[in-house]
């Protein structure tokens, strides 16, 4: 398994962009470990988020790790804004690398760029498989549990197999899901191995950020094995 304690990471995406820093301040103190940050080229995927301008000032406005996913074509071109922006965690995805050494090229001008933890990110459809060679090179494997693009899907439960395939082959880095979790879906997650988890409407929609992230950890970590 892992010694990782459970983070949870709201997404930027479902805060109110009107007032981005009074939001990061208050899920900060209603206890989010990390901010996740969706960065969408309109290319990669069918949407346009934010860029290295923004991310920088979400960093300064931010206390806690900055979570960067980077749902775009060409991430070698924009590693060192990202890394200079201030992303603590960088992700790419690995449906944009035609091979593992590819991938590798992309690993490797993060770490150069400075970024504290490289991730890789997989879609739905793309076997777990493909990160495999990758495992001993990544801190973080992000599998997405929607299509990526939009914030609002439902959870595809048929992706729990791949985190469990990863720490079945002893894989002790980060494990994070990202889309649709909620009540119901975010303990299934923890319980296949899951310790970074990521919800945007799930908590920025609730009531209560600071009861809702407190029951997310507890269901969490109430599971784990």
């Amino acid at each position: 398994m892992t010694d990782h304690p459970i983070r949870i990471a709201p997404s930027l995406l479902s805060c109110d962009f009107a007032r981005v820093a009074d939001d990061l301040s208050k899920i900060e103190q209603a206890g989010a470990d990390w901010h996740h940050v969706d960065v969408m080229d309109g290319h990669f995927v069918p949407n346009i988020s934010i860029g290295p301008p923004v991310v920088t000032k979400i960093k300064e406005a931010s206390s806690i790790p900055l979570d960067v996913h980077l749902m775009i074509t060409d991430p070698i071109k924009y590693a060192a804004p990202f890394a200079k922006a201030g992303a603590d965690v960088l992700t790419f995805h690995i449906e944009v690398c035609d091979s593992v050494a590819a991938a590798r090229e992309v690993i490797a001008t993060f770490r150069d760029a400075g970024v504290a933890k490289v991730g890789v990110a997989l879609n739905p459809a793309t076997a777990i498989e493909r990160v495999g060679d990758l495992l001993g090179e990544v801190d973080l494997v992000l599998v997405m549990s929607v299509v990526p693009g939009f914030g609002g899907q439902s959870f595809m439960s048929e992706v729990l197999p791949k985190v469990e395939w990863l720490r079945a082959q002893g894989y002790a880095g980060h494990v994070e899901m990202d889309g649709g979790l909620n009540a119901e879906t975010l303990p299934r997650c923890a319980a296949a191995g899951t310790d970074v988890l990521v919800a945007g409407s799930a908590i920025y929609g609730s009531g209560d950020w600071k009861e809702c992230i407190g029951a997310f950890r507890a269901s969490a970590e109430g599971v784990r094995i």
